[in-house]
């Protein structure tokens, strides 16, 4: 046998070596324990389950016949199982409520007007109270109210035997964008109107002179019961 062909060999035994000794290595455990990770990873994907959220449904007079209103979304939850077979929860449920309304149906189309605070007779503050019991001042408050619900929204004046405090109305005047308004004041000309059969509403302004004032005026204006009262 040459010298060659004998270091050939000696350096193949060295690799057959490194090689017997790797299988040995404490690498081996570390990967072994990654696997084992993941099978446990994939066996409890395997047993998770949804827990499906409940619908419930209130009736609730204050709205109109038929309006359905989402009072809080549902979301499923999420569980697995163990292996004594107890279930985890991940992810608790959440159910989703729905108000349908059983009140009165209305849409009426009638005439608005706007006032100002500074208006002759007027000092500002509103006939209603808010939902927190106060009385809205637009001189310091200004004409935007914030409602749970509905958000922002403008404040009207109407007769109160027809359109209780906090009634919330879409309305369509021809001459503005469609917005939502709040029933918190009233006046001796809605109270007339009504008498004669006739919806009148007052759209409230900071100023008598507050632009947009008079674009208010119109007599085709539809008016839509959102919510009836507080």
């Amino acid at each position: 046998m040459n010298t060659y062909l004998l270091g050939l060999i000696s350096k193949w035994a060295g690799v057959i070596c490194l090689s017997i000794t790797g299988l040995f290595n404490s690498n081996i455990p570390i990967e072994k324990k990654e696997i084992d990770n993941l099978n446990q990873t994939k066996k409890a994907v395997n047993v998770a389950t949804t827990i499906e959220y409940e619908t419930k449904i209130n009736y609730n007079d204050k709205l109109p016949k038929d309006t359905k209103v989402v009072k809080q979304e549902g979301k499923n939850g999420i569980a697995y199982k163990t292996s004594d077979k107890t279930l985890k929860i991940i992810e608790d449920k959440v159910d989703e409520i729905i108000e349908i309304g059983t009140g009165e149906k209305a849409t009426y189309v009638g005439k608005m007007t706007g006032y100002g605070a500074d208006c002759d007779g007027c000092t500002g503050i509103l006939s209603c109270k808010t939902k927190e019991e106060n009385y809205w001042n637009l001189n310091t408050n200004g004409e935007i109210y914030q409602d749970d619900q509905y958000g922002k929204v403008r404040i009207l004046a109407a007769a109160l035997d027809k359109f209780p405090c906090g009634t919330i109305i879409e309305v369509k005047n021809p001459n503005l964008n469609i917005f939502t308004a709040i029933v918190l004041d009233t006046g001796s000309a809605m109270k007339k109107s009504l008498q004669n059969g006739i919806v009148h509403m007052d759209l409230a302004f900071e100023k008598e002179t507050s632009n947009g004032i008079y674009q208010t005026t119109s007599s085709n204006v539809e008016y839509n019961v959102k919510r009836w009262g507080w």
